[in-house]
């Protein structure tokens, strides 16, 4: 069954035929064909009503009133109240001199001026018609956030509580039949609805460029409802209020979350999952993740100062529990090995996740960060210069001379024991990071050491240390650390900012904390698995296990070697009183037999170890080896680096913004709350969408969301894919 209505009336079809048609303003046609498709169970009554725009119960009045009273029964009468209004002038004028004079309550005027306590407060905003002739009505500027703040808080109590929403059931079948490339999100009044806080995500969204980029990448897509740009911001959204995975999707409610996507209600699971198997079967994903870092990167760009720019590498192991045959890593974590995938993962300096690559399987971080030199280059541009920072699981001398060559300065910790520098060289050091905090440091030293490069050629490498005094961490004292650095020795930065940025690189860690707690970091988000490659080389498992038969036989012999120079000595030696000794050549074959044994049976393993080669292909040593879907996976941490990018930015607008004073410690509470706040929408002022958020549970918070509301109108954000300016507003507490 194909319903299409428009303006000239509407029309059923049944298997591609038209079988009923009415024209505009027939009622009893409409309401008549409803039933007889119900009569000839074409479909069911649920799926019949939501076509039709209304509820079950009513195809179910009509089916009655069409059986009892005949077709005529069926004609709409007028909407709307019977009679007419009781908030005549006389009582508009009666109940705001009551307001005035008593100070009663909403409930008992309206008991004693005989109307409901809804039309007492309607009537305490209107104008008696008397002043309204005289004094004409201003209507507040659009572009004034501070008047549109008042007037939505003027008119809020107009708003319908909770409406039903507005029906798209046309524009669905015109998306369906291939007369629209998606449905517009469209608005209309409601109050007090759910996670309306929603809506303040949006200016920290644009942030991200997600929403800016995609459209550039994924060109050329077919017909749908729901459009990219509202399956974009409907991931996003779901995953800041703590549903990540897109059967999320069921444990909020569709209607509610439709109302903030700008539609009659939100996709279901199926339509979530398919959608996005449509992008990533594009083949696009890598695209679009390399697009956002690189205007990320473009739009960071500062002539002004030498370092242009500081980002953090660092690997990231995902489990795996399922199944299929997945090649095992030792897990940090877990201090262990298990199945698991590796991902590189590259934040900014603030700790916010710019792209990621998946690794290869059991490959080092000192290799992906090899690969990841001509992405960065490519992302950056020709010339410019930028600080890399990593862990010691990134130590090799080699690399670092590979990176200052390509135009990228190191920033990591020393690896391996080192000698201690001059106590003498320590002074304090302070620096004031990008929030106006001050860090101070006791003991640091800034000096130049020699790294070896390659022990063959004894070729070495100047570079900067700054080295720290710290408490021991297993007994008592203090000990030295190091930070090596290939920036040059005049300073490019100073020897504090050295140490902050060094000690900041955890924000990438926070990051992956946060994001496995929170955000399904590690949820395996498709079921999906293809052959490793068969003919990567990979370490080769027997020739472990040669090596530990080899060293059990040189053990064997050194044991045995032993036990024969014991026995020589003691033949060697006479009894005392004794005349002499006498040693034939059978007794010393007896005594040595087992150790040439022993020594043939470790040159045998030795020579075996050695003819192994170090590094076999996969599908020889691990054949049947399977890796897990990597695209999809890509996909949606595009998705979940955008939620955490705008739960961030949300956080930084209030410590800096707003009056929180426990801004430092709560700002991210804060952010969880108002995005599940509800509050009402109102689009009736044309061009602005103004959001008005019920008050918050305590008076400090109110207060800082007013202040976060005026610092997120300045930015004068649109909603995507329309062309609504928002503005945010909160109730105040009563």
């Amino acid at each position: 069954m194909d319903l299409v209505e428009d303006d000239d009336g509407g029309q059923v079809f049944l298997h591609g035929m038209l079988v009923y048609v009415w024209d505009a303003g027939e009622h009893a046609m409409r309401r008549f064909v409803a039933v007889k498709l119900w009569d000839m169970k074409t479909a069911k009554i649920a799926e019949i009503a939501a076509a039709f725009g209304v509820h079950e119960d009513t195809v179910w009045k009509w089916h009655r009133t069409l059986n009892s009273e005949g077709f005529a029964a069926l004609s709409s009468d007028k909407p709307g109240p019977k009679g007419g209004s009781k908030l005549t002038a006389l009582v508009i004028t009666h109940i705001q001199d009551l307001k005035k004079k008593t100070g009663l309550s909403n409930r008992r005027i309206g008991t004693q001026v005989g109307v409901s306590e809804f039309s007492v407060r309607r009537a305490l905003t209107l104008t008696p018609p008397d002043e309204a002739a005289e004094s004409p009505v201003v209507a507040p500027s659009a572009t004034d956030p501070v008047k549109s703040a008042l007037s939505a808080a003027a008119v809020q109590e107009e708003l319908p509580v909770l409406p039903a929403p507005t029906d798209r059931t046309s524009e669905r079948m015109s998306a369906s039949f291939g007369a629209l490339t998606e449905v517009p999100p469209a608005f209309a009044p409601a109050a007090r609805v759910p996670l309306a806080g929603m809506f303040f995500a949006l200016p920290a969204l644009e942030t991200t460029l997600l929403l800016r980029c995609a459209p550039k990448v994924f060109t050329g897509l077919s017909n749908r409802v729901y459009g990219l740009n509202t399956l974009l911001l409907e991931g996003v959204l779901r995953t800041l209020v703590g549903e990540p995975r897109a059967e999320g999707a069921t444990r909020l409610n569709p209607t509610a979350f439709g109302r903030i996507l700008g539609m009659d209600r939100s996709p279901e699971v199926k339509t979530i999952r398919r959608q996005y198997q449509g992008l990533v079967d594009t083949g696009k994903v890598p695209e679009l993740m390399s697009l956002i870092a690189f205007e990320r990167f473009a739009a960071d760009n500062n002539p002004d100062t030498g370092l242009l720019g500081i980002v953090y590498v660092d690997g990231h192991t995902r489990a795996y529990e399922g199944g299929k045959k997945i090649g095992r890593l030792h897990s940090t974590r877990l201090k262990m090995p298990v199945p698991e995938t590796s991902e590189t993962w590259v934040s900014a300096a603030n700790g916010d996740p710019l792209f990621m690559v998946m690794a290869q399987p059991s490959a080092s971080l000192v290799s992906e960060l090899k690969a990841l030199v001509p992405q960065l280059r490519a992302m950056i541009g020709d010339d410019r210069r930028m600080l890399v920072g990593f862990d010691r699981g990134g130590w090799s001398p080699a690399l670092f001379a590979h990176l200052h060559k390509a135009g990228f300065d190191v920033l990591t910790w020393r690896k391996g024991t080192t000698g201690d520098v001059d106590d003498a060289l320590f002074s304090p050091e302070n620096y004031v990071d990008e929030h106006g905090t001050t860090h101070t440091w006791d003991r640091v030293a800034d000096t130049e050491v020699d790294v070896l490069l390659s022990a063959k050629t004894g070729e070495i490498m100047t570079m900067r240390q700054v080295s720290q005094i710290v408490p021991r961490t297993t007994r008592t004292g203090t000990r030295q650390i190091h930070i090596l650095t290939t920036l040059d020795t005049q300073k490019t930065i100073s020897t504090a900012e050295v140490v902050f940025r060094m000690a900041a690189r955890w924000r990438q860690e926070n990051y992956f904390r946060f994001g496995r707690e929170r955000f399904a970091l590690d949820a395996h988000d498709s079921y999906a698995s293809g052959d490793d490659d068969a003919t990567r080389l990979v370490p080769n498992p027997a020739k472990a296990k040669a090596k530990l038969v080899q060293d059990n036989a040189r053990n064997y012999r050194d044991a045995v070697a032993g036990t024969v120079t014991a026995a020589m000595l003691a033949i060697n030696t006479p009894a005392p009183g004794a005349a002499g000794i006498r040693i034939t050549n059978q007794m010393h074959n007896d005594i040595h037999a087992p150790l040439l044994a022993a020594e043939t049976t470790a040159a045998a393993a030795e020579d075996a170890y050695r003819q192994l080669p170090a590094r076999v292909p996969l599908g020889e040593s691990r054949p049947g080896q399977q890796v897990l879907d990597q695209e999809m996976k890509r996909f949606t941490h595009i998705i979940r680096m955008a939620a955490f990018n705008t739960a961030v930015t949300l956080a930084r607008e209030i410590r800096t913004n707003t009056r929180f004073r426990r801004a430092d410690r709560e700002a991210h509470n804060l952010v969880r709350q108002i995005l599940k706040q509800p509050g009402d929408i109102d689009p009736t002022v044309p061009g602005i969408l103004t959001i008005t958020l019920d008050p918050m549970p305590t008076q400090r918070e109110t207060a800082a969301v007013s202040d976060l509301c005026a610092s997120l109108t300045d930015t004068q954000t649109r909603y995507p894919g329309t062309d609504l300016i928002l503005r945010y507003a909160i109730k105040e507490r009563l």
